[in-house]
């Protein structure tokens, strides 16, 4: 991201949610972002997963400038290069933790690939984040954290260049929280994934590769690299 910004209505007036945000994340390292709530945290996500585009400033992933595209080329971005790890893990509940994985392959015709490589795939990745022997339990059978980390693996089936991940332990114990974030560092080393991660939890920004601080939509020139 180069000076980035990004405001929105109040009245007759605009707040600005992002405030000439510049930021550089590295293939295979984590990038945290913390700060108070309202500080414009969600925005940046937004603006980065392509879900929002900038008053002003421009997006660059993986040698493409996001911020010009239409919104039909940005939704293909995000299909092919970007994944996303929200907050709650969303799964749907008929489905087996394999099949939450194998369902990505039907998103958009173009591109699918064979059902036994996607299967190949979607047990790969199961096996990466530790959960080969629950692929056929359905969410209630699993627990918190079991489903965070199907959350990961199914970001991970487009085998995007940028990972997008919101607050990913906010809704667990400890033990589960760390959990999921030593699959994240894991995964991102080992796949040379971007990923940028949101969370209120400073205890986590230990095992970053660096943490940055946003406040009122200015994200701090600090950088502290861990």
């Amino acid at each position: 991201m180069t000076d980035v910004t990004l405001t929105f209505p109040d009245g007759a007036a605009r707040v600005r949610a992002l405030d000439a945000v510049s930021l550089v994340v590295r293939p295979g390292s984590i990038t945290g972002i913390t700060g108070p709530s309202g500080s414009g945290k969600s925005s940046l996500l937004a603006v980065a997963s392509t879900l929002i585009r900038p008053d002003s400033g421009r997006v660059v992933i993986d040698d493409v400038e996001a911020s010009a595209l239409s919104p039909a080329e940005a939704s293909e971005l995000r299909r092919t290069r970007i994944g996303i790890v929200f907050q709650q893990s969303n799964l749907l509940p008929s489905l087996t933790a394999l099949e939450q994985l194998m369902v990505m392959n039907e998103l958009g015709r173009a591109g699918r690939r064979p059902r036994r490589q996607e299967k190949a795939r979607a047990v790969d990745l199961l096996d990466a984040v530790g959960l080969t022997a629950h692929r056929d339990k359905r969410p209630h059978q699993l627990s918190g954290g079991q489903r965070q980390r199907v959350n990961i693996a199914r970001a991970l089936m487009n085998d995007p260049r940028v990972l997008i991940v919101d607050e990913p332990t906010s809704a667990l114990d400890s033990e589960s929280g760390a959990q999921v974030m030593r699959v994240l560092l894991e995964l991102t080393e080992e796949r040379s994934t971007a990923t940028m991660l949101v969370t209120h939890d400073r205890s986590i920004a230990a095992g970053l590769h660096e943490v940055r601080t946003m406040n009122d939509g200015v994200l701090t020139r600090e950088r502290m690299t861990v």
